[in-house]
């Protein structure tokens, strides 16, 4: 499994600890030094089965900063998608990706259903 944090987010560490204590094998990737790419962003979106608005971290400085709020009921997905792939902290993280599942933001009800 693909676990996508950033380090500095308490919700990503939480879900790291939830990881490593039901023993899930996972490699972890930084999403502010290495974000993820609008093909991947296309895909999970895909996967998720989630609206792509949740793929937006609306906590997040920068989503504030752009007004995203306002902004992103008018915008297409394919324009949506060039946002999220342009900066890694306009992404809702962590994200889990495995073979058949992509698992957005950390609610552990759902990570039990989903990856145990």
């Amino acid at each position: 499994m693909l676990f996508i944090c950033y380090s500095g987010c308490s919700t990503c560490q939480k879900a790291e600890r939830w990881l490593k204590e039901n023993g899930v094998d996972y490699d972890v990737r930084d999403i502010k030094s290495d974000n993820p790419t609008e093909s991947e962003l296309r895909k999970w979106h895909a996967d998720s089965g989630l609206p792509l608005k949740r793929f937006f971290n609306t906590s997040g400085i920068l989503y504030r900063e752009l007004g995203l709020k306002n902004r992103l009921p008018n915008m297409s997905d394919d324009e949506m998608l060039a946002l999220l792939a342009a900066d890694g902290m306009l992404v809702k993280r962590p994200i889990a990706v495995s073979d058949d599942r992509v698992l957005v933001g950390f609610k552990e009800n759902e990570w039990n259903e989903l990856l145990k």
